[in-house]
């Protein structure tokens, strides 16, 4: 097993320590030197490593996209049906490891990265992309083509909006209940379609 280098141990620290940071000061409060503290390096070897702080933020969100990724492929393994699928998707949205504050500060913050162009507006761009994709993917097995277009829509505005209530700390919004409301609104727009 190759050993693990110092450097990528540290980008690692780095990138873990951007996440917390961004869920304990918010975005506007985060410096690259708040960040290299708590991940226990200076903020030379930081800015070396990275080069700026939205670097590192950009870093941090590939992290929890990545992450994301493998969740509903994991939740995949065990899908049998499209509603499993869609199911996966929506669980893994609210996964504990994706729907904890710090992570949810983050996505905030990435969502203001994001307005301008550049490789956060490029990636945020993936992501919605491959999300409407594999909704799509599942809703067309039960409804038309423009119907899994107007759910995946409906699917995904609904996620973005639960993390926005959270990170503006709207206590209402536990895990559990975001999964069931999705699942809920998921339900009611196929039987509505089905029925058609």
């Amino acid at each position: 097993m190759p050993k693990t280098g110092m450097e990528t141990i540290r980008r690692d620290a780095l990138v873990r320590a951007a996440i917390e940071e961004v869920g304990k000061v918010g975005m506007v409060e985060v410096t690259v030197a708040k960040i290299a503290k708590r991940a226990g390096v200076s903020p030379a070897l930081a800015h070396h490593y990275f080069g700026s702080k939205d670097k590192i933020l950009f870093a941090a969100m590939r992290r929890i996209l990545d992450e994301f990724g493998a969740s509903v492929k994991a939740r995949y393994k065990s899908a049998r049906t499209p509603e499993e699928r869609l199911a996966a998707i929506i669980e893994a949205s609210f996964g504990p490891d994706q729907f904890d504050p710090a992570v949810v500060a983050a996505w905030l913050a990435f969502y203001v990265q994001a307005q301008r162009k550049g490789d956060a507006s490029r990636l945020l761009a993936i992501y919605e992309a491959r999300l409407r994709s594999n909704l799509v993917f599942a809703l067309r097995k039960r409804v038309s083509r423009d119907a899994a277009h107007r759910i995946a829509t409906g699917l995904g505005s609904m996620i973005d909006g639960f993390y926005l209530r959270a990170a503006l700390k709207d206590f209402g919004s536990t895990r559990q209940g975001a999964v069931e409301m999705t699942r809920e609104y998921l339900e009611l727009t196929l039987a509505k379609e089905m029925s058609k």
